[in-house]
């Protein structure tokens, strides 16, 4: 090794930073730079040359020489093949008090050195850490991407690793963390050498040795990352069967040094994550690669996961779990398509198969009652969405060039037999250029036909006569199929798979720019796996007129081109900006006038047309007064809106200008809390519910707010004109906790619970909207209807939990099913998914956008703390109520206004026994809580009287209304 060591003095420096080079010149000076730009002064950079064959070392010694004394300059006398022994070397130099390190293609943030060190000394940590983002280099827009950011939200420090295992799990990056060098050097931690993956034993080994470490919330390291590069990072190469057997081996190393301290619970976090991330970096690319290297890879994981707990399996997703298992097997033919679904999220890759009311991922290996369980993905819903919703593999099977046309035949998976055999089947094939806004091309497929469970389809497209692309910012075109059976449409890409496309033939192409721009148009996978296609320049004149392009795209009449171009987009970006917007809508307030007579609607936030809006828009339209309705939606596509009203899409332009010119505005959650109120428009809030649990400035994270923050709030509550109550209960709860004053209430009752008071008048009249939705559901004659409506559940930190079905709704069936319909109604921002085998006895109606016809079908309810309690009661039908997790729901830090086991109309049951006893019995749950089902009512819905509004439209609409 030789050392080129500037003459230097003084005192001995604060951090030594490691820069590790293998042939990187043309990078190496900017990483060293973003060194001695440092805000902390007295660094030093230490440079380890890996025997690079470039100039590397030459660059290295130049900036040596150019500063003395704080730029060292290193060579190993051979190439170490990997990032490990550089580092050793350097550390084997550094001077500082600690240390870092650093590659050349990366750089550091002006201010790392000073942040990480003031933690350090502030904390007396072993270790710092600090964020590190991604900067991918070959982005056109500088896409840049937060490494595991939820680690670094706030400075923390922890006396042992064990008390966050997600740090010792996830960043298992060496380069964005400051080390104290006499640590390493008292506990001998040094990369290891010979072997890739260095990274993530020495973390390993520098988290358990550390008696403190600091996570600071300060951007440190600049990580770049090429996604399009042709030479892959080491790290990448996972094409290279070696690469699995480094990976392994590190891991072994960690899990010896974890068993030795006895670690077993922060072994099985790095098994999960073994599973979900390591093991899947190397599933992705099993499909392009031949069956000598999957058969070695399969027996190196086979060997490896072998010890596994069963506890690291069943903290995985199914396909996860399905294709550990298959690869154990080395059933490629059911593997391959559960690959295929992990890369692709949400993808229905495999047919499917139903067993006694299950869904099983294949019909192989359900004789084993553990295997049978790892293969059943009935919760991941797939049986029970529209064809319209499913994103279905289809698997590309030939490819062929013929003349002008190329050839392409492919396999769209069926599952479950979702597209009957006797569906009129047509597609066709679209090729839409990867740039938004740019060209889309169809061609028909030829046939297309059901092949057991598959649908097999045929197309010859003539690329060379028909697609002519633009030739210049559309080089990459991706490939979908538009199927429709019987009218209903589905969209597929199309998966590569095995088929050959690197020796397939190029096919002419004619852009619109002349072939001087592309003259060939080539097949590549993606990185999803799916089939795609390129603009190449084959022929010299293709070559010649590209490269000209080229040079003068980087003129200076280019770059002014590009600076206009680019000075638009930020322009338009900003026009579309939520700031922006708001800006505009205030200057609309002032400068547009106000349309007499138009009303803006809205509910759940346009999520739906349903609730009291809802009955307000249809008293108004059954009196045929002459007001203009505007509704907004949210969403894409308005979905069960009327098609009387006018329609607009929530946020946007024609949305703000109806709100700043309405003469009314009507909704039951709040209109975006930033936009003002002009003194002429009446805003009737509506609301949504009464409340069991605290509001508003009840709840305690409203109460420290700052000044500032609840003034804001403030604002936005007092743009209500009107606040419509239900009962003395919703003034001395939710008209307090918003701070409505007394003369803003309107005591009318719920105009949405209009309908459930008159229904209550006269049970023996079924109401014409339930009667049809029991057609729809298909609810079998004679059958009790049960309606299952419970609320969403809140996380500890904020958010929604996922919903957990605390009912077995097998067993209910089972129990029930001759009996009761249930239906089950998840809150919205919840999701429900159903097994097949309680079809027709148990129904999923959580997209049911409006609840009232669901609760008028309903013969009794079953419910926790949903407001739903509230409305249904108007019924006088029994009310049962499944309260398993009361203790947690009640002493959670929001509260509650009431006690529901004290004032509860109905049984509240604590186990799924006491619940299916309470439903065995409802005539006796109806007579037994007869009384206090009244009391309730009186309390909780003393203004609901089946005329709100009529009340509401009189006041406002009518002959002498405030609309006049």
């Amino acid at each position: 090794m030789s050392i080129d060591t500037p003459e230097s003095g003084g005192a001995d420096p604060d951090i030594s930073v490691v820069v590790i080079v293998y042939n990187d010149a043309p990078r190496l000076t900017t990483a060293v730079r973003s060194v001695l730009g440092q805000t902390l002064r007295n660094v030093e950079v230490i440079i380890a040359d890996d025997c690079s064959t470039d100039e590397s070392y030459e660059v290295a010694r130049s900036l040596a020489a150019a500063h003395p004394g704080r730029v060292r300059a290193l060579r190993l006398p051979e190439n170490s093949g990997g990032c490990g022994e550089p580092r050793n070397r350097g550390l084997a130099e550094a001077r500082g008090r600690y240390v870092m390190f650093l590659d050349s293609d990366d750089t550091l943030e002006r201010n790392a050195c000073r942040n990480l060190l003031e933690a350090a000394e502030r904390t007396g940590a072993d270790l710092v850490s600090g964020l590190c983002v991604r900067v991918y280099t070959d982005s056109r827009h500088g896409k840049q991407v937060p490494w595991y950011p939820w680690l670094y939200r706030s400075t923390r420090t922890v006396e042992s690793i064990a008390e966050l295992p997600d740090l010792f799990v996830f960043d298992t990056l060496s380069t964005n963390k400051c080390y104290r060098r006499d640590f390493l050097v008292e506990n001998e931690l040094t990369f290891p050498h010979g072997i890739h993956y260095e990274d993530l034993l020495f973390t390993a080994q520098t988290y358990l040795a550390a008696g403190r470490i600091t996570l600071i919330p300060h951007t440190v390291y600049h990580w770049s990352v090429a996604q399009k590069t042709t030479t892959k990072s080491i790290s990448n190469r996972r094409h290279e069967i070696n690469n699995f057997t480094d990976r392994l081996e590190i891991h072994r190393r960690i899990d010896a040094v974890l068993h030795r301290r006895g670690l077993d619970e922060l072994k099985l976090h790095k098994d999960i994550k073994f599973l979900k991330h390591d093991l899947v970096l190397y599933l992705r690319d099993l499909p392009f690669l031949d069956d000598d290297y999957r058969h070695r890879f399969a027996e190196l994981a086979r060997g490896y996961l072998q010890d596994f707990p069963e506890a690291a399996y069943a903290a995985l997703d199914p396909v996860h779990a399905i294709c550990a298992y298959l690869l154990t097997r080395e059933d490629w033919d059911n593997l391959m398509p559960a690959v295929d679904t992990l890369i692709n999220r949400g993808k229905i890759s495999a047919p499917l198969a139903e067993r006694d009311g299950r869904v099983y991922w294949c019909d192989r290996y359900l004789d084993d009652p553990v295997t049978r369980e790892i293969m059943d993905v009935t919760g991941l819903g797939h049986h029970g969405r529209p064809l319209e919703q499913m994103f279905l593999r289809n698997l590309l099977t030939r490819y062929a060039v013929q003349g002008d046309l190329v050839l392409l035949e492919g396999a769209v998976v069926n599952p479950l037999h979702t597209v009957p055999a006797d569906a009129r089947l047509t597609a066709e094939l679209e090729f839409r250029a990867r740039r938004r806004s740019l060209q889309t091309f169809r061609f028909p497929v030829r046939t297309i036909r059901h092949e057991g469970d598959t649908l097999v389809w045929q197309a010859s497209v003539p690329l060379s006569g028909r697609f002519r692309p633009l030739g210049l910012v559309d080089e990459v075109w991706d490939v979908r199929l538009q199927l429709r059976a019987d009218g209903r449409r589905t969209t597929s890409r199309i998966t590569a798979g095995s088929v050959d496309l690197e020796s397939a033939a190029p096919v002419p192409v004619r852009p619109r720019l002349t072939r001087l721009m592309a003259d060939r148009l080539e097949p590549q996978v993606s990185a999803k796996g799916h089939l795609a296609f390129r603009l190449v320049q084959h022929g010299a004149a293709a070559r010649r007129g590209r490269a000209l392009v080229d040079r003068n795209l980087h003129g200076s009449a280019a770059r002014t081109l590009k600076g206009a171009y680019r000075t638009l987009r930020v322009v338009r970006r900003d026009l579309a900006s939520g700031t922006r917007k708001v800006q505009i809508y205030h200057r609309m307030l002032r400068l547009l006038p106000v349309r007499r007579g138009t009303v803006v609607f809205e509910s759940h936030l346009g999520k739906q047309y349903s609730d009291s809006p809802k009955a307000l828009y249809e008293e108004l339209r059954r009196r045929r007064l002459p007001v203009t309705a505007i509704w907004s939606y949210a969403g894409e596509r308005p979905v069960g809106f009327p098609q009387d009203a006018e329609l607009v899409r929530r946020w946007s332009w024609r949305y703000l200008r109806a709100l700043a010119q309405a003469e009314f505005w009507i909704d039951n959650q709040g209109f975006p809390l930033r936009l003002a109120k002009r003194s002429e428009t009446t805003y009737i809030q509506t609301w949504h519910g009464s409340a069991l649990k605290k509001m508003g400035f009840d709840e305690p994270n409203h109460r420290v707010m700052s000044e500032q923050e609840q003034r804001t709030y403030q604002e936005a509550l007092d743009r209500f004109d009107h606040f419509v109550v239900r009962s003395e209960h919703d003034v001395r709860t939710l008209a307090r906790a918003y701070r409505i004053p007394e003369g803003k209430l309107l005591r009318t009752g719920y105009p949405r619970n209009d309908v459930l008071v008159r229904a209550a008048r006269d049970p023996r009249t079924p109401d014409p909207a339930a009667r049809r939705l029991a057609e729809r559901l298909g609810i079998r004659p004679g059958h009790r209807v049960l309606l299952y409506a419970p609320t969403f559940r809140a996380r500890p930190g904020g958010g929604v939990r996922d919903f957990d079905m605390p009912l077995d709704v097998e067993r209910f069936a089972d129990r029930f099913g001759d009996r009761y319909t249930l239906l089950v109604r998840s809150h919205y921002l919840n999701r429900v998914t159903l097994p097949p085998s309680v079809a027709d006895r148990v129904i999923d109606v959580t997209d049911e956008a409006d609840i009232t016809p669901l609760l008028l079908l309903a013969d009794a309810l079953i419910t926790d703390y949903s407001s739903v309690m509230f409305d249904y009661a108007l019924l006088r039908r029994p009310l049962v109520f499944y309260a398993y997790d009361w203790e947690e729901y009640s002493r959670d830090m929001r509260g509650t206004y009431l006690d529901l086991l004290e004032e509860a109309p109905g049984p509240v049951t604590r186990t799924e026994d006491e619940l299916l006893a309470a439903l065995d019995d409802l005539p006796a749950v109806g007579a037994q809580y007869e009384a206090r089902l009244k009391e309730f009512v009186d309390k909780y819905g003393e203004y609901d009287r089946g005329d709100a509004a009529a009340r509401i439209v009189d006041r406002f609409f009518g002959p002498a209304g405030e609309a006049r």
